[in-house]
């Protein structure tokens, strides 16, 4: 453990896992937040944060943890898990780091990251170029044919072909498409490498050109939103069934 007051980062380039050590206080937070988002951002599902070499010092620094996961609910296949032997049992999240299930051995909480449907998660790295927004379409085609949605295929491809053609145009930057099933919804995510985040105004004026894009990505799903995260951004969007029924009744 660090004697100097810092809280270290350790990320496991070959696991789930992210080992913290030292102090997390105040200072420390938001450095914490940022790895466990680029890691969560760069591997598809669950991460463990073990923490079990970690003195948790205020209560930002006990916060941060359930923060991230609030932040990645709606990502396609991420989710935050503890490694703390503080924890009473399993899948626990009301110990002191409140918000998170908790293991507390490792073993455990990487037998809850195996148990994750991994396999059901498509990925594409696009570059910024006028043919992305088509292979995202492809990519979304491809999955909802392998996860039994076909209802949600033309929703989800207006919706990544906003947000594909938001960062050709905006962004200009490699990027990263996501998406995957959870339940009977479609989880679809953009990561790019911009930090400027799209800015939703509501109802364009009929006689302006463009800038109805985030409209449509509204319109066709259930919730979407956009997370900060180091070197860019995430934007997601959540479609269901239920909307897409109710909109053609």
């Amino acid at each position: 453990m660090p004697t100097d007051g810092r809280c270290l980062v350790e990320i496991d380039e070959s696991s789930a896992v992210v080992r913290l050590t030292g102090v997390l206080d105040v200072a420390g937070a938001d450095a914490v937040r940022d790895a466990l988002l680029a890691r969560l951002c760069d591997r598809p599902g669950p991460v463990v944060a073990d923490v079990t070499g970690l003195r948790v010092a205020d209560l930002a620094g006990r916060d941060v943890f359930a923060e991230v996961r609030r932040e990645v609910a709606d990502w396609p296949a991420a989710d935050l898990l503890l490694c703390d032997p503080a924890v009473a049992g399993p899948g626990r999240a009301d110990g002191a780091l409140a918000g998170v299930p908790a293991w507390p051995t490792l073993d455990g909480a990487l037998a809850a990251v195996a148990a994750a449907p991994l396999a059901a998660v498509l990925i594409a790295e696009l570059v910024p170029t006028v043919e992305a927004a088509r292979q995202a379409r492809e990519l979304i085609a491809t999955g909802c044919q392998r996860w039994d949605l076909p209802t949600l295929a033309e929703p989800a491809s207006i919706a990544v072909t906003e947000m594909v053609n938001n960062v050709v145009a905006h962004a200009r930057t490699p990027m990263t498409v996501r998406l995957a099933p959870q339940d009977d919804t479609l989880h679809l995510a953009v990561r790019d490498h911009s930090p400027r985040r799209p800015a939703f105004a509501g109802l364009a004026p009929p006689d302006r050109s463009g800038g109805r894009g985030l409209l449509l990505i509204d319109t066709v799903s259930r919730r979407w939103g956009s997370s900060v995260v180091p070197d860019g951004k995430v934007v997601w969007c959540v479609l269901h069934p239920d909307d897409e029924a109710a909109a053609l009744g």
